[in-house]
Order: structure tokens, then sequence, then C-alpha cells
């Protein structure tokens, strides 16, 4: 079975960090981007970071910028999300997708996925 699981979300004070991984299992992460997203309530969902097959090139949602790194560990087929001065407006469920073809920057913008993950709630809150 083809899935990839989202863990590492939780509540945190504004400034805090976290990390999240997203682990595939049943296919090969080397042959996908990878990308991040995220979707607060009443909002549409929105690309925070997309990485490249070979974590080459990145994108970042300018809001994000500076603050949050993707990298991808191949050898453990799975893809993170460091986040740094989290503030309350990165509350969102986040998602994690892969998509073989297009680019890294156009996934993102697009919010185009093979696979999607089921999601993890990061809550920023004091």
């Amino acid at each position: 079975q083809l899935q990839l699981v989202e863990s590492g979300g939780g509540l945190v004070q504004p400034g805090g960090s976290l990390r999240l991984s997203c682990a595939a299992s049943g296919f090969i992460l080397d042959y996908y981007n990878i990308g991040w997203f995220r979707q607060a309530p009443g909002k549409e969902r929105e690309g925070v970071s997309c990485i490249s097959r070979s974590g080459g090139v990145t994108y970042y949602l300018d809001s994000v910028k500076g603050r949050f790194t993707i990298s991808r560990d191949n050898a453990k087929n799975t893809v993170y999300l460091q986040m740094n001065s989290l503030k309350p407006e990165d509350t969102a469920v986040y998602y994690c997708a892969a998509k073989s073809t297009i680019t890294s920057r156009n996934m993102c913008i697009m919010g185009a996925a093979d696979y999607w993950g089921q999601g993890t709630q990061v809550t920023v809150s004091s």
C-alpha cells in the first residue's frame, strides 16, 4: 500500500520550533518531488515548501522564508520540515505530498500531487 505518513505536529508557543517528518511506505521517494502544504480553518490550502528529487532545488512560501527549512533523506525514505520562529498564523494542518513530474516550484504553486498524507496539526499559541 502506497502511503505518506506525517508526524511531529503539536502545540508550541510563538517563537518555538517543530520538526515535521514525512515517511513514505510502499514506494521510493527518490523518484518524487516532495512538498509540504498547509490548510488553516476557512482558508485554502497553500504550498509551504517543496523539494526536488535530488534535494538540490527548494521552494518556499514567502511568509516562511528564513524560518522553515525543507530537507530529505532518501536513504531513510523521509522528508523533513524544520519550522523555527513559529507564529500564530502558522497554525494549520500540514500535509506532505509526492509528485513525480513537474518542477518542485510548480508543485508548490499548483498544489499538484500524486500522493497525499493524512496531515498533522500544528498549533502555535501562548
